[in-house]
């Protein structure tokens, strides 16, 4: 068990909205800054699967759904969270999707449009819906991207893409808004134990998808995947009071994968 964020409560009276927090790494990022003592509106598709998230804030106005490649529904959302909220502290930019994998000559056009919607046109969104209502006081936005952000790799065109595009733009939002008392930075994770990670096993292999981890953990010095649990300590630690000095980083968290 990694520690809890509990005993300090380092985030408390701040408030804070969470992208993809149904499941996986926004889950567990919602639930270490309620733990830390934020108000947290937490944000995820249409027909998301909500029962653990219930579970830890059965509050049914601390949910809500949408596009979040789609501008109507960040204003929609950015009304909810100054109704619900007031002034945000914290945005997490984590919906994401993977998209298909398969090499670059054959790769769907349509596809490749997706996962850029959903996972850049997202991410850019969220910042310039989030950060009116930061203005005046100290905010933070974490950006999800990527070790595949920080590399190359091979038959993800689209989700690597995207998560290098997120990584620009944290850098470019981190001095543009420095000005303002806005800090953005990104958490660049390796493999995760999440579903996104064993759905593209079973799509790799689908007789045996184990091998894929095999594969990948091979290649991870600490030779396994991370923990949902382990990455939201990494993004709650640069939204929070201990990282006031940081910003435009991205932080790899990752097993030491990209120090080899």
């Amino acid at each position: 068990m990694t520690p809890s964020l509990s005993a300090s409560r380092p985030f408390e009276g701040r408030t804070a909205l969470i992208t993809g927090a149904a499941r996986g790494i926004g889950l567990s990022v919602a639930l270490r800054l309620l733990e830390g003592g934020a108000r947290v509106l937490a944000w995820d598709r249409p027909q998301a699967d909500w029962s653990a998230w219930a579970d830890a804030c059965p509050d049914p106005d601390a949910r809500l759904e949408g596009d979040v490649g789609a501008a109507a529904d960040w204003k929609a959302a950015m009304d909810r969270a100054t109704r619900l909220l007031g002034p945000l502290d914290i945005l997490v930019n984590n919906a994401g999707i993977s998209g298909p994998i398969g090499p670059l000559t054959d790769y769907d056009d349509d596809a490749f449009d997706e996962v850029m919607r959903v996972n850049t046109r997202g991410v850019y969104l969220g910042m310039k819906h989030a950060v009116p209502l930061m203005h005046g006081r100290p905010g933070s936005i974490v950006n999800l991207s990527s070790v595949s952000g920080l590399g190359g790799g091979r038959f993800t065109i689209a989700y690597t893409a995207s998560k290098h595009a997120v990584i620009g733009m944290t850098k470019l939002a981190a001095v543009e808004l420095a000005a303002h008392g806005i800090r953005v930075n990104a958490v660049c994770p390796a493999p995760t134990g999440t579903e996104m990670m064993f759905e593209m096993e079973r799509t790799q292999s689908p007789a045996d998808p184990s091998q894929v981890r095999r594969a990948m953990t091979r290649m991870i010095p600490m030779g396994r995947y991370g923990r949902a649990e382990e990455i939201a300590d990494a993004v709650c630690f640069l939204a929070g009071p201990g990282a006031s000095f940081i910003t435009g980083a991205a932080l790899p968290v990752d097993g030491g994968l990209k120090a080899t």
